[in-house]
């Protein structure tokens, strides 16, 4: 299921960001901070939506939860790496897990995630857009 994916970016926006999170309530607010803030914006329910729209949109970068169901953010991460044009994407795995194993998070950081913990507030989510995109 796609969520929000007709957001249209601000008229100074020139990044897109893909919001990719199983919470509606998340990926509703981030979006909204992200566009008050110029970015374009395109989010997804699931990580199967996620994918399509990053197939599509092709986004500057994504922020992405780590727990999903079915396919959960580690999953994600390393479909999007095995995609040519989007293997060279910033992505940022965000997650509740603040005890995610060693193991993980290694292989997180390998595939060229950053890691973020939540809650993320409106002054960290933008500057992890700003560095995503900068990046």
């Amino acid at each position: 299921m796609i969520a929000s994916a007709d957001l249209r970016p601000s008229r100074s926006s020139t990044r897109t960001i893909l919001i990719v999170d199983d919470d509606s309530s998340v990926v509703d607010t981030f979006s909204r901070m992200l566009q008050l803030e110029g970015f374009g914006v395109a989010a997804a329910l699931s990580a199967e939506a996620g994918l399509e729209l990053a197939d599509n949109v092709r986004p500057d970068a994504i922020i992405l939860d780590m727990r999903m169901p079915i396919t959960n953010g580690l999953q994600f991460l390393r479909l999007v790496r095995s995609r040519p044009h989007l293997v060279d994407v910033p992505i940022a795995i965000v997650t509740g897990d603040y005890f995610l194993p060693e193991s993980i998070q290694h292989e997180l950081k390998s595939l060229g995630a950053s890691i973020r913990f939540k809650p993320l507030w409106l002054e960290d989510l933008i500057a992890l857009a700003k560095m995503l995109v900068s990046a």
